[in-house]
């Protein structure tokens, strides 16, 4: 989840300091660009917790105290070195930036703070794919849900999450964002090969969904082959297909693992190639 709206909500109450990776050398928990936020003893986000954080803390809530008492601090620029004076072995060196926000900072704030996110469309609303809605509300994906069925979707949804009745359901993919992770776990087989075979054909046309995912065994996917070859998709296209989906460790098939799993595979996926080559996992439903 997106921890900069929170930010604004808290700066209503008065300002906080903005603490930011601007550099790092060597093996550092956090990368540059990474940023939490010290609300006296709150604080929102992390730089990489340990010793570092704690250093961090202490210099940004001084920060805080000389602002109330009138005796601002200016913006601090520290280096640490990841070693034993500071408690930790990583052998790197981070760079912070420690600067006084208030809410007039907003705009500037949105604009330096706002995640990179990947858009995602998911299709299906059974329990995989409500499973799927609850992991990827913490993760910096853009939810696309559809599903061709009346009152499937939840009254309450994540933030980013956006709901779709399509019917037929294929129709949705032509308008997903570019870029976009696609997951296929709709009630029906015949559904699935169609939205399949519509992913398929916008690879054809335009190549810019770098995963295809597909929920299914071996032999489901096998029968989808056929299907597929049939309708004149060639093999270099149909291997853009993953299926089974999610990390080959992950055995468990509770929805919710199942969820995770194919969370950590999506992950995975570069934004600059195409999907590539079906991963052979165990099966999943």
């Amino acid at each position: 989840m997106n921890a900069l709206n929170p930010l604004i909500a808290a700066l209503v109450q008065g300002p906080a300091v903005l603490v930011t990776v601007t550099a790092t050398r060597g093996s550092v928990p956090r990368e540059a660009g990474t940023w939490m936020a010290v609300l006296g003893a709150q604080f929102i986000g992390t730089v990489g917790g340990g010793h570092l954080e704690l250093d961090a803390l202490a210099l940004a809530r001084g920060m805080l105290q000389a602002h109330a008492a009138a005796e601002p601090t200016p913006t601090l620029n520290r280096r640490f070195a990841l070693g034993p004076s500071l408690g930790q072995c990583c052998g790197g060196e981070v760079h912070l930036q420690l600067e006084l926000v208030t809410l007039a900072d907003e705009p500037a704030l949105r604009q330096r703070l706002t995640d990179k996110r990947w858009p995602l469309g998911l299709f299906g609303g059974g329990h995989v794919g409500q499973a799927m809605v609850q992991v990827l509300a913490h993760l910096p994906f853009d939810v696309r849900w559809v599903d061709s069925r009346d009152g499937m979707f939840p009254a309450q949804l994540p933030d980013n999450v956006q709901c779709e009745h399509s019917e037929p359901v294929q129709a949705a993919v032509a308008a997903l964002a570019p870029a976009s992770r696609v997951l296929v776990m709709s009630f029906s087989h015949a559904e699935d090969l169609d939205i399949v075979a519509a992913c398929l054909k916008r690879q054809r046309e335009r190549g810019d969904l770098p995963y295809i995912g597909l929920i299914g065994s071996h032999t489901k996917w096998a029968t989808f082959q056929r299907r597929l070859a049939e309708r004149g998709f060639t093999p270099d296209e149909l291997a853009q297909v993953t299926c089974p989906i999610g990390v080959p460790v992950v055995k468990d098939k509770r929805p919710e693992i199942i969820a995770v799993a194919v969370a950590a595979q999506i992950l995975q996926v570069p934004d600059s190639q195409p999907t590539a080559a079906r991963r052979q996992t165990e099966e999943n439903p």
